[in-house]
């Protein structure tokens, strides 16, 4: 069965996309489910309240070879004004320096260079 490797819900299959937040689904052989991760391999690394500044940053970091996973504690089933929920971005603790490095990289590249990219 697909799952949806942002939202944790399994879907039928047949179904590619899922209909929350639009993620591509993956199969299950692909899928590490929250609770195989052994929390204490993983750190947090940068944190927002933005969900797709995280999500890019960690496509950024899977680019470059530092697996990465994105810890959302927003409630999709409650829809309030304003968002004060915070969106973590986690790796493994063996990249945390090269994940560091690299977000500072990002960050501190000028904007000129980011739209040549």
């Amino acid at each position: 069965m697909p799952i949806c490797p942002k939202c944790n819900y399994e879907y039928v299959e047949g179904i590619t996309k899922c209909p929350d937040c639009g993620a591509a689904l993956v199969s299950e052989e692909f899928y590490v489910r929250p609770e195989d991760w052994e929390e204490e391999d993983w750190e947090v690394v940068f944190t927002s309240s933005v969900e797709y500044e995280v999500e890019m940053l960690r496509d950024n970091l899977e680019g470059a070879g530092i697996p990465a996973a994105v810890l959302s504690q927003r409630d999709r089933n409650f829809p309030a004004p304003g968002d004060f929920s915070i969106v973590k971005l986690l790796v493994h603790k063996d990249d945390v320096q090269n994940a560091l490095n690299f977000i500072e990289q990002i960050k501190n590249q000028p904007p000129d260079q980011e739209e040549e990219q």
